[in-house]
């Protein structure tokens, strides 16, 4: 019999081993931690005393814009993105997606690059700052898109998203838990080959369920090489136009094409920004389509049933020199205080300010109102009314950039004075305004809850801006959120009247504005100095009136529909 020999483990004896073998697995940490990757911080910076301040890269808003190439070489390239506000969680802070460009092989006139670009969707972390989760929520592409816009279509508490493309458009249905799933065949609401540009919601039929326009914009060929040489391309009228499509909301997520049967005949409009607004107040939503070098579009809403293009018989189809612009994008506000929506089209020169005379008839103030004049040396894109310093009256916020070359424009803010005009007073509300972007979509909104309203701007095949408004909550506010019953859960379409010291304003709740983009959906209103709201009319799409009275200004206030 062996006898095992018995060993005792003596740590005293081997501890230059373990010393060197703690040592070797520390230096080990060290350095896998210098190689793994650091989550980026970001905090809201002080403000400073401008009234507008550039902090997009400060707050986590790094998005660039991509035209999918290394050289604009052709119109479609040149046509930008857009952006929208949006709570997509519902958690009362406004979160921000964003449109891009990328490669397409026989499109892009360079390799393809390593990293495709995609949209983005930046999530609002309630601190200033934003947290980029567009692969968590599954919006981001691959796409070549150009517009969006934002509503809740099938009423379930939770905005939907609309991306239009070249190529197929998008419909993303949020699952209400921080994604979206992409039901576009199944809705029916994709199109084809189109290159289709500004896209907005509306419930043209007063049903309940948000409807769809989508403005198309020419058939490209990128083998069509006769242009001017110093253009760098062929423009729009070298290429057929592309019809626009209605598509109506039959619930279940499923869409119908109703171009025909009501009435919307595209013969030769080249479609850019696209918006909707009851303009003469009979209760049924209206449709305003900025074609590029022809006539714009005005469709009538006939009760539901039909559209008949007023555009020239109204006044708005033309500037007022009687010309077909370039025209860019549309918005709607009442400016002069009459309880009428008024229009604003920018283009490529003096841009249209229509003042709605009422009856369906409208007159272009742009020289009067002095916009023209300061307008007349830029290329106007995206433009949206604001009241930018809360003192009761629309401003217009307006970007800038060159038509057919990556050159770089300032943008404009113009700011309602006195009967009917407007000043620029751009270089007075921050050193942004002194620089050169190649401006397209932008949208408005108040991002931190604070009163005023902030701007995002989608700059072409460049770094994207954010301007915090530092200044604007030094007067009064209000803002008013709608959520829908009878009518759809949005709200779209309704009208509202605020008296706040004996002064009425009015605005009416939308989709889309401005150029490829869409504003927060609560609507803004500044008081200047009034503290107290004597009254609030609410006139909802189903006809439905709501009276709230005797409100405190500075605060965000909820209006529900009454059953």
């Amino acid at each position: 019999m062996i006898k095992q020999k018995k060993y005792r483990f003596n740590p005293s004896k081997y501890k230059h081993v373990f010393f060197l073998f703690g040592f070797s697995l520390f230096l080990i940490g060290c350095q896998s931690n210098s190689k793994s990757p650091s989550k980026t911080v970001y905090k809201s910076p002080l403000a400073n005393n401008d009234f507008f301040q550039e902090i997009g890269q400060e707050i986590g808003l790094d998005f660039v814009h991509s035209i999918g190439a290394k050289e604009m070489t052709n119109i479609v390239e040149s046509v930008g993105g857009g952006a929208a506000f949006l709570d997509y969680d519902q958690d009362g802070f406004i979160d921000i997606y964003t449109c891009s460009g990328t490669w397409l092989k026989g499109f892009s006139k360079s390799e393809k690059p390593s990293n495709a670009s995609t949209n983005h969707l930046y999530h609002n972390l309630k601190d200033g700052t934003f947290e980029e989760v567009t692969e968590k929520a599954g919006v981001g592409g691959p796409w070549y898109s150009m517009g969006v816009t934002v509503g809740d279509f099938n009423n379930d508490g939770f905005p939907d998203i609309y991306v239009s493309n070249y190529g197929p458009n998008t419909l993303y249905k949020n699952n209400g838990d921080g994604t979206f799933a992409d039901i576009t065949k199944s809705a029916k609401v994709g199109g084809g080959k189109e290159c289709s540009v500004g896209v907005v919601w509306l419930d043209f039929d007063n049903d309940g369920l948000l409807d769809l326009y989508v403005g198309n914009y020419l058939n490209f060929d990128p083998d069509y090489k006769y242009f001017y040489a110093p253009d760098g391309f062929p423009g729009p009228l070298a290429y057929d136009s592309q019809p626009d499509v209605l598509y109506h909301n039959l619930g279940h997520d499923t869409f119908e094409d109703v171009t025909a049967k009501m009435g919307i005949a595209d013969l030769d409009g080249r479609a850019m920004g696209v918006a909707a607004a009851d303009i003469d107040d009979d209760g049924f939503v209206d449709i305003y389509v900025a074609n590029d070098h022809t006539a714009n579009y005005l469709w009538h809403n006939n009760a539901g049933k039909s559209f008949t293009d007023n555009g020239t018989m109204s006044g708005t189809g033309f500037s007022q020199a009687g010309e077909a612009t370039v025209s860019m994008s549309v918005d709607f506000a009442d400016f002069n205080g009459d309880e009428l929506l008024d229009m604003f089209v920018s283009d490529d020169n003096y841009c249209s300010l229509y003042q709605n005379l009422g009856n369906g008839l409208f007159n272009d103030n742009s020289y009067a109102s002095g916009i023209a004049t300061a307008s007349g040396q830029f290329v106007g894109w995206s433009s949206s009314f604001l009241d930018y310093d809360n003192d009761g009256d629309a401003d217009i916020f307006k970007t800038n950039g060159e038509l057919k070359h990556l050159y770089g424009q300032e943008d404009q803010l113009f700011e309602n004075v006195e009967n009917g005009t407007f000043k620029d007073v751009s270089v007075e509300r921050g050193d942004y305004f002194k620089k050169e972007s190649i401006g397209r979509g932008a949208c408005t909104g108040d991002f931190d809850n604070d009163g005023d309203l902030d701007i995002y701007i989608v700059n072409l095949d460049s770094q994207s801006r954010f301007l915090r408004n530092n200044k604007g909550n030094q007067n009064n506010w209000l803002i008013l959120n709608l959520i829908g019953q009878s009518s759809n859960r949005d709200g779209i379409g309704a009208r509202i009247k605020l008296i706040a010291g004996g002064k009425t304003q009015s605005a009416q709740k939308k989709s889309a504005s401005g150029y490829l983009s869409q504003n927060d959906s609560r609507i803004h209103f500044g008081l200047d100095k009034n503290t107290d709201i004597e009254k609030i009319e609410i006139k909802w799409p189903s006809g439905k009136f709501q009276v709230l009275e005797h409100l405190k200004a500075n605060q965000i206030i909820t209006a529900k529909e009454p059953q």
